[in-house]
């Protein structure tokens, strides 16, 4: 039987801490509030206790920031979109930034099983002067298990609406596209890493992020599978493949933790999760 999960989280800044509260229903959950930054920067936890999901399963978040608030969301685990038996499942997010709001959505990787029929989608909605980090990353099977993924379908979907717009069908028999040194050359996780505004980037500012992340990439072993650039006034898009999703991840915490320092002046505090 599919399950449909829903989670409505909200920021607001109150009395200058950041505060979040929710409504779930299903097997969606925010764990307690951490704050290991101060009361400025609201940190949370994601969990979806079933681990996976199958043909038919929808996961719906929904997340606003109010203006001044700034809310930090990753995951125990990845999301695993496992066989699918006809029907198609979704992981739907869509994040609404008020004024002066800031959201970093850093979720773990998403993986696609074999013969998934599957949807991975995020929509952000930025007013002027609301700012984004987030990442996008997909592993395709499970290389290291000998579980490749030969057959079905996974999309991927970002979205800042009214100024960007990608979308990604990979299907598993698509082996011309997934061997090919033209495509993912038989690498096996590909990641974006995103920084947008709801107004333009100052020059300056996009000048010294774009720097930043190339001393990063120039610097990691992934520096030949690795590319950076401001492909919108609004936008800034680190992009990586390689065999596993380790090397990528680390890869991309890197870069992330130089962005914060560069674009908000802020240390990189990573989500205590990430220790685990």
């Amino acid at each position: 039987m599919a399950w449909r999960a829903e989670l409505k989280l909200d920021y607001t800044r109150e009395s200058q801490r950041s505060v979040a509260r929710y409504l779930h229903q299903g097997p969606l959950r925010i764990l307690q509030s951490l704050y290991p930054e101060g009361d400025q920067i609201c940190h949370n936890v994601l969990v979806h206790p079933p681990g996976g999901l199958v043909g038919g399963d929808i996961l719906d978040i929904q997340i606003t920031v109010a203006e001044g608030a700034h809310g930090l969301i990753s995951t125990p685990s990845a999301t695993r979109f496992y066989k699918s038996g006809g029907q198609a499942a979704l992981q739907q997010v869509v994040a609404t930034l008020d004024p002066g709001a800031r959201l970093e959505w850093l979720p773990l990787e998403a993986i696609a099983y074999n013969d998934c029929e599957a949807t991975n989608r995020a929509v952000f909605n930025l007013a002027p002067s609301a700012e984004l980090i987030t990442w996008d990353v997909t592993a395709l099977g499970l290389p290291s298990s000998n579980m490749a993924f030969t057959q079905g379908h996974f999309q991927q979907h970002i979205e800042i609406s009214g100024v960007w717009l990608e979308r990604g069908n990979i299907r598993g028999d698509d082996t011309r596209w997934l061997n090919s040194p033209l495509g993912l050359a038989g690498d096996k996780c590909i990641a974006s890493l995103v920084f947008a505004s709801g107004s333009n980037i100052e020059a300056h500012r996009a000048t010294q992020a774009l720097e930043a992340a190339r001393d990063v990439i120039e610097a990691h072993p992934l520096r030949l599978q690795a590319g950076i650039t401001c492909a919108h006034p609004q936008v800034i898009v680190l992009r990586v493949m390689s065999p596993l999703v380790e090397p990528t991840m680390d890869l991309l915490k890197k870069v992330w933790a130089v962005w914060r320092h560069t674009l908000w002046n802020l240390p990189s505090t990573p989500p205590r999760i990430w220790s685990v």
